[in-house]
């Protein structure tokens, strides 16, 4: 018994951390896929295409049952969920991307927390008492690992280990998964309109978080809720490619990396991330998804490192461990409060259970 019970505690805590490995590697495999010509607008409209075909089926008739009622009120807001964190967020993000790099958009993906823990408090689904302990680490570890995000991108420091291809005999025996896209000038000259992209993207991810952790706790229905996300996500974004490719070109999918990036961004970074996300929502709460957000940064040092053949600089390193600790501080934090909240029940219950006894005897003596 208690082994199920701590597998159930840890397990959102090890879910969180792989949906941040696919999200790194669907940022990778997408910035690979837009620099070889790939519009951003069609990777997202095919992918959440793609993930509504997969999703809508199991939603309509595994859960037919077991979800509550549809409304036009519900529908409305799967639409503005799809808005905030399909249509404006990922089009912001690859936008972001194609300008920038990966490892920017974890960066940026930093102020995710910081804009979430305060839309919580707004709407009343986080409580902070500042004088508490608990709340005191929250805030802290927020702040810490922002900070550590900000000296990975701010501060690189010497180089740790550089993977450079080696070539024998004018043969490339380069050991990386992909091959390291060229300098582009444009992205270089747009760094900083990247950045604002990005910037509107964890904004709008943040409302995204916020409204999905309310509509989760009304109705509660995972995949119902990312099913009609994706398929409202398609239609959006169907008509904002069809505004922003007048290229006819741009609509045809080839058989290559492109391929490969839709696919795993509809199975991995729609079907499996959004669901998860929402599952560790309606446990935990909105502050407790995006406080994962800061370890993307480190993630995506790693991976460039091995995968896009980046220099694994100390900054990174440096970055990567206060990271750890702000992240740690606020777990510490919130299953501070867990605890505190669990006590609080069980004294009720207790409580309760005391007033109810005295009561029985007067009952059937009268």
């Amino acid at each position: 018994m208690m082994v199920h019970d701590w597998f159930w505690e840890v397990l959102p805590y090890c879910a969180m951390v792989v949906v941040e490995l696919l999200d790194v590697g669907m940022t990778t495999l997408s910035k690979e896929a837009m620099s070889r010509g790939m519009s951003h607008f069609i990777f997202v409209l095919y992918s959440n295409a793609f993930a509504s075909i997969l999703l809508l089926p199991s939603s309509f008739f595994l859960q037919r049952m077991q979800r509550p009622p549809l409304t036009f009120r519900l529908l409305c807001r799967f639409f503005l969920l799809a808005l905030t964190g399909i249509t404006i967020m990922q089009n912001c993000v690859f936008t972001g991307v194609s300008y920038s790099s990966p490892t920017l958009a974890s960066a940026m993906g930093n102020l995710i927390p910081a804009f979430t823990f305060i839309l919580a408090i707004i709407f009343r689904l986080e409580m902070v008492d500042i004088r508490s302990a608990s709340s005191q680490a929250k805030l802290i570890g927020t702040l810490v690992s922002i900070s550590g995000a900000l000296i990975v991108t701010l501060y690189k420091g010497p180089s740790i280990k550089a993977s450079s291809p080696s070539t024998h005999a004018g043969h490339d025996h380069s050991v990386l998964l992909f091959h390291k896209p060229p300098s582009n000038s444009l992205a270089k000259d747009n760094w900083v309109l990247g950045g604002l992209f990005l910037g509107t993207a964890s904004l709008s991810a943040s409302i995204w978080i916020t409204l999905q952790a309310a509509t989760v706790k009304r109705y509660p229905s995972e995949i119902t809720i990312v099913a009609f996300n994706c398929f409202f996500g398609a239609i959006q974004c169907a008509i904002v490619s069809l505004f922003a490719e007048r290229d006819p070109k741009a609509w045809i999918l080839r058989p290559d990396i492109e391929l490969i990036s839709i696919v795993y961004s509809a199975v991995f970074g729609s079907v499996l991330t959004y669901n998860v996300q929402t599952w560790c929502m309606q446990k935990k709460g909105p502050v407790f998804v995006a406080m994962f957000k800061p370890l993307g940064i480190a993630i995506a040092a790693i991976m460039g490192a091995m995968f896009l053949g980046d220099t694994l600089h100390l900054g990174s390193v440096i970055g990567a461990v206060i990271i750890a600790i702000g992240f740690y501080a606020v777990m510490w934090g919130q299953r501070k409060e867990e605890k505190k909240d669990d006590d609080k029940r069980v004294g009720g219950l207790e409580t309760s259970s005391t007033q109810k006894v005295p009561l029985l005897p007067n009952y059937f003596e009268n």
